[in-house]
């Protein structure tokens, strides 16, 4: 069902207001005739798979519609608007509104057969849209003070339910595994590799038991209580298309999890090591990555711990992009650079590589979304850049 919210300036007089919104929704029915549309006072009568349109009737309804429509629905807020009354004019200053506050919005103007048009789209896209889950094993490290995500806002912005799994579960899934695959295939110390494909299992029965197509873990917890690491178990799961993401990072989840939707490739979650201002270049280090983004790895110990099995990737050299959202969900980061050289130092993350930006690296001096970024091959600026935008992200350099 439609539901159509209407909002007009209390300066506003004559009946041929109500009457040319009345026949603008008569119009657009011409071209929906199987579509049932109904007025609504208040927000609480439509249902979640109601498309909810907001009338703007008038100029001068900017302001009732900040103080009204803002603080009781979510959005994204579709402004319906006619060539009369200034109701566009007041659209546009609307949208203008919702775009610097981060929230999603379109005017649908024009013929009426193109709003039915743009109806039709808008109620297909909801009715296709899957929820995706994602799990969030344990809390977000104690250090990632920038990076938490509000499920509600995430779940109701993106369609994408955050699932909370305690530390107690995901740690009594891992030592209740029996059965260890056969660790030959790693050329490392076998013991310690059996450890790691423990945790692998484990959180494998974790992702079924949650229906989850990615997660996010609290690793550094089972350092104490499992002795080991899990940068390799994330590795494989990226490897097989199960976003796995460090730390309990929800913005670095949810950053690979909208890569592989729009782009079908995986992306290495990495912390900045060095900016190089004078050079325009930057380092990014950490210990685990997709095994299908490297040529040649050998394992080694998790850099800060010094247990446990990390990764030592080297990349190939080329175009990257890279990528981050912000834990307000509301701005995202993408530039593109060349990754010019791998490297390895002992006192750093495992996967060592430096990228020449093409964009300054100011940005992560001044202006960072938080600390890890997502970096993935190719030159993809444009596409994610678009796709964010349809989000209703702002870009930040």
């Amino acid at each position: 069902m439609i539901k159509i919210y209407p909002i007009r300036s209390l300066m506003s007089h004559g009946d041929f207001i109500a009457e040319d919104s009345q026949k603008l929704i008569d119009a657009i029915r011409e071209f929906l005739p199987e579509e049932s549309f109904e007025f609504i006072h208040d927000f609480s009568e439509a249902k979640s798979n109601d498309v909810v349109l907001i009338l703007v009737q008038s100029g001068g309804s900017e302001g009732l519609f900040k103080r009204d429509v803002i603080p009781a629905y979510d959005g994204p807020y579709y402004l319906l608007t006619y060539g009369s009354s200034n109701s566009l004019a007041a659209s546009l200053e609307i949208l203008s509104y919702l775009r610097r506050e981060g929230k999603r919005g379109e005017v649908l103007h024009g013929s009426p057969k193109y709003i039915a048009e743009r109806i039709e789209t808008l109620k297909k896209e909801k009715a296709e849209r899957p929820l995706a889950r994602l799990g969030i094993l344990g809390e977000p490290s104690d250090w990632l003070i920038s990076s938490e995500v509000d499920p509600e806002e995430c779940k109701d912005r993106f369609g994408i339910e955050l699932v909370k799994i305690s530390n107690e579960a995901v740690e009594e899934a891992i030592k209740g595994v029996k059965s260890i695959p056969e660790t030959k295939g790693f050329d490392y110390d076998q013991a310690e590799v059996a450890k790691a494909l423990q945790i692998y299992e484990g959180l494998k029965k974790i992702v079924k038991e949650y229906r989850l197509e990615g997660f996010t873990i609290r690793c550094f917890d089972l350092l104490q209580s499992i002795h080991s690491s899990a940068c390799l178990a994330l590795s494989l799961f990226n490897r097989d298309g199960i976003i796995g993401s460090c730390e309990g990072d929800v913005p670095a989840l949810l950053t690979a999890y909208f890569v592989q939707k729009e782009l079908g490739i995986h992306s290495f979650q990495a912390n900045p090591q060095w900016v190089d201002s004078e050079k325009n270049c930057i380092e990014f280090a950490h210990c685990t990555l997709p095994l299908d983004m490297v040529d040649h790895f050998v394992l080694d110990t998790h850099f800060e711990s010094g247990i446990g099995v990390g990764i030592h990737g080297e990349m190939r050299t080329g175009p990257v992009t890279i990528v981050k959202l912000s834990g307000d969900l509301r701005h995202f980061y993408c530039e593109e650079g060349v990754l010019t050289a791998n490297e390895y130092r002992r006192d750093r993350c495992r996967t060592q590589i430096a990228i020449q930006m093409d964009a300054p690296v100011s940005y992560f001096l001044r202006n960072p979304l938080g600390n890890h970024h997502q970096i993935i091959y190719g030159h993809n600026k444009e596409r994610l850049v678009a796709l964010f935008a349809r989000l209703g992200l702002e870009a930040v350099r």
